[in-house]
């Protein structure tokens, strides 16, 4: 029975690290989290060091490219951290979120206990990097608000739909790519909470993004009754998202011995699955996640 190793090396706190051994068909593949707590150059020689030695890694973090519809925009920064790196293939998750993420309720349906989601208004608080999520959202939803600007950069301009907000993502993308890591990398260390612009919080019925960057930035007491879409939690994050009156969260990742990893994570345990040696194609990535029931979890704590 083949044995396939899948690192992410992530410039995120270490404190998150964990280690399971799934089975993905015939095949056992362990998936492995490494937190660098933000040092650059210990995430390049983790890269250089692990190179020819696992079947896949997974950058956490930050991402290699943003992908705006058929578009995808390099982050210079990310290209600097694995240029140590010649035979194993490196994912930064977007294959996940192009395909998971953009199917999360079609594939959560089974669990869910509405049928025909509807939510007034959506907020998604950072979507650079979610943009298939938050076409799935768009779906569902009445109104979408983005708060890339508002809560990323505290600029107090909201961006109202799908369409306005590619028409940015298209006109900075050129610019942002050319950023450093520190502008980058927004860190998961678990920091105090910094609530920004509540009343866009409060006023939606759907939250959806990356957990540590709404962990940060949300005002809990405002959480009541919400349905929160998001990924990597941890049985700690969990207790915190119950306590604070969360209706449904849906992480668009399986969970593995109490935990959900990010998509650059799984992407890497998939690549490592197939056994290709290269990135997969999105069309390989849905066929895996149909051929592998690979589903997101939903939780209801009411």
């Amino acid at each position: 029975m083949p044995t396939r190793h899948a690192v992410s090396v992530s410039l995120g706190s270490s404190k998150r690290d964990k280690k399971v051994k799934v089975r993905f068909g015939d095949t056992d593949v362990i998936i492995e989290r490494i937190g660098t707590d933000g040092d650059v150059e210990a995430a390049k020689r983790l890269y250089r060091e692990l190179d020819g030695k696992v079947d896949a890694f997974g950058m956490g973090g930050v991402d290699l490219y943003i992908r705006v519809g058929d578009k995808e925009y390099p982050l210079r920064a990310a290209h600097k951290l694995i240029e140590g790196v010649h035979k194993t293939p490196v994912v930064d998750g977007r294959g996940l979120k192009h395909t998971l993420e953009r199917r999360v309720f079609e594939l959560a349906a089974p669990n869910l206990r509405e049928k025909n989601l509807h939510f007034k208004r959506a907020f998604m608080p950072l979507a650079l990097d979610r943009v298939g999520l938050a076409h799935a959202v768009n779906e569902v939803a009445d109104e979408i608000i983005f708060g890339d600007f508002m809560v990323g950069l505290g600029i107090p301009m909201p961006i109202r739909g799908l369409k306005a907000y590619e028409r940015w993502l298209h006109l900075l993308m050129p610019i942002v790519s050319y950023f450093p890591l520190s502008m980058l990398f927004y860190g998961s260390g678990g920091s105090e909470g910094e609530p920004k612009f509540e009343k866009y919080w409060e006023r939606a019925d759907l939250i959806a993004g990356d957990f540590m960057f709404m962990k940060k930035y949300m005002p809990p007491h405002m959480l009541e009754g919400k349905f929160i879409i998001t990924n990597t939690t941890t049985a700690e994050n969990l207790e915190f998202i119950r306590s604070h009156g969360v209706r449904v969260l849906i992480t668009t990742t399986p969970r593995y011995d109490g935990r959900s990893f990010g998509t650059n994570m799984m992407e890497a345990a998939l690549t490592a699955y197939a056994g290709k040696g290269r990135r997969l194609t999105y069309d390989e990535i849905n066929s895996l996640i149909d051929e592998l029931n690979f589903r997101p979890t939903v939780h209801y704590f009411d």
